[in-house]
């Protein structure tokens, strides 16, 4: 399968401009047969808590993006956010020609930033099927809580981090990808942005990384934006299966011991 990671620098709070980048990306990826196009958390308004000018009821961006789908026969990846009437849900959904294949909301609000104070947490792990691997997501702020990725691994071959993850805290961005490989024995694929929004600066470090921890090479589109704006592109066989038999390491978890210490 051929995974194309979107590490876009986004126009703050403006839909039609980042669905405009999108819609060129595509363009770009069309004659490369990708498979699976991951945008960032948030995808068409980059991270704001003005749920105001973000929320949707009728879910807009998911329509729109699943005509894209459509239109480039890929299945994509994109952030938005859903209005619940006092507060919302962060969700990403991955939507392919034939439909809608996933949609999560993101279970853990950040604190740290406010975000509990616009956003209710969500309540289940749903995983999708796209091509030989079986997918599952985590957004952001989820990656700081291993839990979540050590069930949805029981299932997920793949598990995509999408964020907006800021520069000041790249270190900590790029350890805890690893470590969700390494102790998941998952792919996992962290897309963020890139550029400036809102006075932050956001680094990109987007990657794939094997069970194994390894960081994949990719191939690199760059893109008119930023230094960092670019398209991360890998071919990916499922081999899941062979790193966990040649290393059983999740045969030794004591799940029931877990739950009653």
């Amino acid at each position: 399968m051929k995974i194309a990671l979107g590490q876009l620098s986004l126009h703050w709070e403006d839909k039609e401009a980042n669905l405009k980048k999108v819609r060129t990306c595509l363009a770009l990826l069309a004659s490369r047969q990708v498979s699976l196009f991951l945008l960032p958390e948030m995808s068409l308004t980059g991270f704001s808590m003005h749920t105001d000018k973000t929320k949707e009821v009728h879910r807009e961006t998911v329509q729109k993006v699943g005509e894209l789908a459509r239109q480039y026969q890929t299945a994509i990846g994109v952030g938005w956010v859903k209005d619940l009437g006092a507060l919302c849900e962060n969700h990403y959904s991955i939507l392919a020609p034939e439909g809608e294949l996933l949609d999560y909301a993101k279970l853990h609000p950040f604190r740290y930033a406010g975000e509990h104070q616009y956003f209710q947490g969500g309540t289940s792990l749903p995983v999708c099927i796209c091509e030989d691997f079986v997918i599952g997501v985590q957004i952001c702020y989820d990656l700081r809580f291993p839990e979540p990725f050590q069930k949805l691994s029981k299932e997920a071959d793949l598990i995509v981090v999408p964020a907006n993850w800021p520069a000041k805290r790249r270190e900590h961005w790029q350890c805890l990808l690893k470590a969700r490989a390494i102790e998941n024995m998952s792919y996992i694929a962290g897309v963020n942005c890139a550029g400036w929004m809102d006075g932050q600066e956001y680094s990109g470090d987007s990657g794939l990384y094997a069970p194994d921890g390894a960081v994949l090479t990719p191939e690199v589109l760059p893109l008119d934006g930023c230094a960092n704006e670019q398209i991360l592109i890998y071919s990916l066989a499922n081999d899941v299966c062979q790193y966990r038999n040649a290393f059983p390491v999740k045969e030794d978890r004591r799940e029931d011991l877990y739950r009653i210490l």
